[in-house]
C-alpha cells in the first residue's frame, strides 16, 4: 500500500490541537454571549413616568432615586398624559400620584418582567409608607401569551430561517437579481407563515395581521440577505461570520425575554442595531402598540436588507466583471501565429 499521499502525522497533530482549543473557546463565547447579559440583568436608566402635582410627585421621585442608575425619570401634569406616554412607549410604566393615593400604570405587552419589576419597586415604597398601590395594565400582554413567552421563543426560529435562506441561496449558487428575488420570496412566504401560525393560530399576537406578517418577514430578509451578501463578497465564510453575529451577538443581546434597558450597557444598545433585537421591539409595537416607536428599528432592518441585497447584487457583478476580464486577458497573451 502506497503511503505517498497519507497525511502526515504532524498535520493530524495540528488538526487536533486545533479542534482541543476552538471548541472551549467558542463554548466560552456563548457562555458569555448567552449568561452574563441573563446575569447582569437589572434596570438601567429605565424610562419610567412620574404624573402629579410637583409638590406630591417630589416624595415619590426622591424614593426613584435610591435605586441609582435604575430609571430614566419622566415627568408628566397628569394621569392621561402618563398613560398616553405608555401608550406611545416612551415610558415602560408610570406612578401616578392621586387624592387616592399612588397609582401604578405599567404595560406588560412591552415586558412582563419589566412591569413586575416596576410592581415589586413601587409596591416596597408604599409599604414603607403604610399605603397601598393600585396598578393599571395599560396595554396588556395578550391573554394566550402573558409572560410574553411565545414572543421571545420566535427569535430564534426567525434568525435560523434567515441564515438558512441566506445559505441556501449562496450554496446553490443563484447570483445577482436571481438571488435577491429568491431571498425576498421566502422571506415574504416566511412571513406569512409565521404569522398564520402566532396570530392566527396561536393567538399570541393581536394587532394588524399583515403589518405583523411584514415585520417577520422583513426580520427574515434582514439576516438571510445579510448572509447572502457578505458570502457573494468574500465567500461561503461569510455565512459563518453572520451566523455568528446573529446567533452569538443577536439573540442574547436583543432583550427578548427581559428589555433592553435591563441589560448591561452597551448589550442592550448593541442588540437593537441586530436584527434579532430590532425585529422583536418592532413586532411588539406593531402587534399591541398600533405602530408606536416603530421608525427605529423598522429602520434598522432595512438597511440590513438593502444593505445585503446590494452586497449580492456587487458580489455579482464583480464576479462577472472578473469572468469577462479572463478571456480578455488570456487573448492578450495568446502568440501571434
Amino acid at each position: 500500500m502506497s503511503t505517498a499521499s497519507a497525511t502526515p502525522p504532524r498535520t493530524h497533530t495540528r488538526r487536533i490541537l486545533a479542534v482541543l482549543v476552538l471548541v472551549p473557546l467558542l463554548a466560552a463565547v456563548a457562555l458569555w454571549a448567552f449568561a452574563w447579559p441573563a446575569a447582569r440583568t437589572a434596570p438601567r436608566d429605565l424610562p419610567l413616568g412620574v404624573a402629579g402635582p410637583t409638590a406630591a410627585t417630589a416624595q415619590v421621585e426622591k424614593q426613584l432615586a435610591r435605586h441609582e442608575g435604575a430609571f430614566e425619570i419622566h415627568r408628566y401634569a397628569d394621569e392621561a398624559a402618563a398613560r398616553n406616554a405608555v401608550e406611545d412607549r416612551t415610558v415602560y410604566g408610570a406612578v401616578v400620584v392621586t387624592a387616592q393615593g399612588p397609582e401604578l400604570l405599567t404595560a406588560s405587552a412591552a415586558s412582563p418582567v419589566v412591569a413586575q419589576l416596576l410592581q415589586q419597586a413601587v409596591a416596597q415604597q408604599a409599604a414603607s409608607t403604610g399605603t397601598q398601590v393600585r396598578t393599571v395594565d395599560v396595554v396588556a400582554a395578550p391573554a394566550e401569551d402573558p409572560r410574553g413567552a411565545a414572543l421571545t421563543a420566535s427569535v430564534l426560529p426567525l434568525a435560523l430561517a434567515g441564515i438558512i435562506a441566506g445559505s441556501v441561496v449562496t450554496l446553490i449558487g443563484l447570483r445577482g437579481i436571481r438571488a435577491a428575488l429568491a431571498l425576498v420570496g421566502a422571506a415574504a412566504l416566511v412571513g406569512l407563515v409565521a404569522v398564520t401560525i402566532a396570530h392566527s393560530w396561536l393567538g399570541v399576537l393581536t394587532g394588524d395581521w399583515w403589518a405583523e406578517a411584514g415585520t417577520l418577514g422583513l426580520s427574515t430578509l434582514a439576516v438571510g440577505a445579510a448572509v447572502a451578501g457578505l458570502a457573494a463578497l468574500i465567500g461561503p465564510p461569510g455565512i459563518a461570520v453572520v451566523a455568528f453575529v446573529v446567533m452569538f451577538l443577536g439573540n442574547p443581546f436583543s432583550g427578548a425575554s427581559s428589555a433592553p434597558s435591563m441589560l448591561p450597557e452597551p448589550v442592550g444598545t448593541i442588540g437593537q442595531w441586530l436584527p434579532p433585537g430590532a425585529g422583536t421591539t418592532l413586532l411588539r409595537s406593531v402587534s399591541f402598540f398600533d405602530g408606536a416607536a416603530a421608525t427605529g428599528p423598522a429602520l434598522t432592518l432595512a438597511w440590513w436588507a438593502a444593505l445585503g441585497l446590494g452586497a449580492v447584487l456587487l458580489g455579482s457583478a464583480l464576479k462577472a466583471r472578473a469572468r469577462a476580464a479572463d478571456p480578455a486577458a488570456e487573448r492578450e497573451l495568446a502568440p501571434v501565429g
